[in-house]
């Protein structure tokens, strides 16, 4: 700072915690789209982003709409809510909730967040105390971690195995957990490996860590208004065919990406949009890592994809198929041309089998 032609240091200090909560999907993605090629005619390929309400295919349905336009034409809903949410809203998604449960949930047990990312926040906020240390899978959801580091929680990694359709090593969190631990965090269906647990493996989970058990804005109220309406309306034909739509993309990323030398799938994903393909980097020349693979993609093909080291996989690759049908053909189209000008020579011509 310059003040009457003097250098001067700045006396104000950020909050340096917030450096290591900086850690996100979306921070990676600005990243790799620095090493986009702008003459590049082709449309990019967003295999890193897992929004699909960006793309025709997914839009919602004109009935959910509705209420929301209702609410906000109305005019009553401009104000500020009540600090326990208007109850209409907590009260038809406790009737909602309870319809898949063995109990009812009464409207005093609805908290609602602005999106699961601040429902996140809330609960490792509530958790966090001195000397507390919370487990975590890897690969993992970002966001879990950088809340965990910015509450200074004691982050410890236990591994969920690609083998096993991605399911929990039980033995390392036996190893890992004791009287700090105040929670085990399980992505059931598993972002970003796309798994989804039987109701035998939640239960060994549950098992495994028996011995252990020992202020925020409220969402805007015309989404609270609308809630009762929505959730009213029958639904199911609309949730099947957006359901069918993803079970077929994710078949085909899955296929596509096996007939790739330096790809392995392990897994046909099966819930979440998301799926973790394994990068074999022994196929390939010039690539060192996971990273210096998604640079490459992004500025040699217009491709985006999330390296898995920032999910907590090294040389992994995430990928979603919660985007246009036409995109996953493309952009499987051009990471294999991608590869054919990288691969080492003497590879094997021949595509790895899918079962």
């Amino acid at each position: 700072m310059e003040m009457n032609g003097k250098e001067e240091q700045w006396k104000f200090k950020g909050n340096e915690e917030l450096n290591k909560s900086s850690l996100s999907v979306r921070g990676t993605l600005s990243l790799l789209s620095k090493h986009l090629n702008a003459d590049d005619p082709r449309p990019v390929v967003p295999f890193g982003l897992a929004d699909p309400s960006v793309y025709p295919s997914f839009r919602t349905s004109p009935s959910f709409v509705q209420p929301l336009v209702d609410a906000v034409n109305s005019g009553s809903f401009n104000s500020y809510p009540s600090s326990h949410v208007i109850l209409p809203a907590r009260t038809a998604l406790a009737e909602y909730i309870s319809k898949n449960l063995a109990y009812q949930l009464s409207p005093e047990e609805v908290f609602l967040t602005i999106g699961c990312s601040q429902a996140i926040e809330a609960i490792i906020s509530v958790l966090s105390r001195p000397a507390a240390n919370i487990l975590l899978p890897r690969p993992f959801f970002p966001l879990y971690k950088s809340r965990a580091d910015f509450q200074r929680l004691e982050v410890r990694h236990f591994d969920l195995i690609p083998e096993k359709n991605w399911e929990v090593d039980l033995e390392a969190i036996q190893a890992l957990a004791d009287h700090n631990t105040v929670a085990i965090v399980v992505i059931n269906p598993n972002n970003p490996c796309g798994s989804v647990y039987t109701y035998h493996h939640l239960k060994q989970i549950v098992e495994s860590i028996r011995n252990y058990l020992n202020i925020t804005p409220s969402p805007p109220t015309f989404i609270q208004a609308a809630l009762p309406q929505i959730l009213a309306q029958p639904s199911d034909e609309f949730f099947s065919d957006l359901l069918g739509l993803l079970r077929e993309n994710a078949n085909i990323l899955y296929e596509k990406m096996n007939e790739i030398p330096c790809f392995t799938c392990p897994n046909r994903p099966e819930g979440s949009m998301l799926a973790m393909v394994k990068l074999n980097l022994e196929q390939l020349e010039g690539i060192s890592d996971d990273l210096d693979f998604c640079n490459k993609v992004a500025k040699e093909e217009s491709v985006l994809i999330i390296p898995g080291s920032a999910v907590g996989m090294n040389n992994w690759l995430r990928l979603s198929f919660g985007i246009e049908r036409c995109s996953i053909e493309d952009g499987a189209a051009r990471l294999k041309a991608f590869y054919e000008r990288h691969a080492r020579p003497n590879n094997a011509a021949a595509a790895p089998l899918v079962e």
